[in-house]
């Protein structure tokens, strides 16, 4: 940006808060409203009756990154969707910003996000609008089946286990597994894991794990106290169960 078209209102990111007293135009109390309501936006409504706006705005941008519409991060940095961080804390890129607001708002342009010049060189049409908002509907549709499958990766190692457990209490009550059995319970493990560290023809991964020791780390994150879900087994029994899939394939 050049000195001429400089907006001193304007920041490289913004706590939603900061985002919102522009978005109402309220840049000359900025010092008023942060030293009253700074860590304490859900009173912005009690400590500001007169502008009414100032709440509205700051839960449209909170309301915005809870679904995953507005990326965020903390303290100007980047972080993944989905990514637990504190209120107070949380901050969005201008650029963000503006791109949301061109998406879910084309029809307001604040001046810390669209500077005059911006007005006549960046005006959105309706088809523009149209193009971004179908962008922004596959982005969210692609999201949504990323957290389904994420679901059901947390669901199938659960599932391994239960499985586990029950195998020992199957030995406990019937002796030791049949050679036949184990060949088969070490099959299932073997497909497992190539399922979830394989792609779809698309070229997309089925499952958020790159590695085998990313699958092996969830598990005993998960499950570090049932017994027989060490590091120590699971690549034990991970290592069986490829050879055995790759004989059979």
């Amino acid at each position: 940006m050049s000195s001429n078209n400089f907006n001193p209102q304007a920041k490289t990111f913004y706590r939603p808060i900061d985002a919102a007293l522009r978005w109402c135009n309220l840049i000359h109390y900025e010092t008023q409203i942060m030293q009253a309501a700074g860590a304490s936006p859900e009173k912005l409504s009690i400590l500001f009756p007169q502008w009414p706006c100032l709440q509205a705005n700051t839960e449209k941008i909170y309301d915005a990154v809870r679904h995953g519409e507005l990326p965020y991060g903390y303290f100007g940095i980047s972080v993944p969707l989905g990514t637990p961080v504190e209120p107070n804390l949380l901050t969005v890129r201008h650029s963000d910003l503006r791109y949301w607001m061109q998406i879910h708002y084309p029809d307001q342009r604040p001046h810390f996000l669209f500077s005059s010049v911006d007005d006549t060189q960046d005006k959105v049409s309706l088809g523009v609008y149209f193009a971004l908002q179908a962008e922004r509907d596959a982005l969210l549709r692609e999201r949504n089946t990323l957290q389904r499958q994420l679901q059901n990766i947390e669901a199938d190692l659960q599932a391994l286990g239960l499985e586990q457990e029950n195998l020992k209490a199957l030995v406990k009550t019937q002796g030791q597994f049949s050679e036949r059995s184990e060949y088969n319970y070490l099959q299932i493990i073997g497909a497992l894991l190539s399922t979830f560290l394989d792609s779809s023809p698309a070229g997309k991964p089925l499952s958020v794990f790159k590695s085998q020791t990313a699958i092996v780390d969830a598990i005993t994150a998960r499950h570090k106290d049932v017994p027989g879900l060490s590091k120590r087994t699971l690549d034990e029994k991970f290592a069986a169960a490829n050879r055995i899939l790759k004989k059979t394939t």
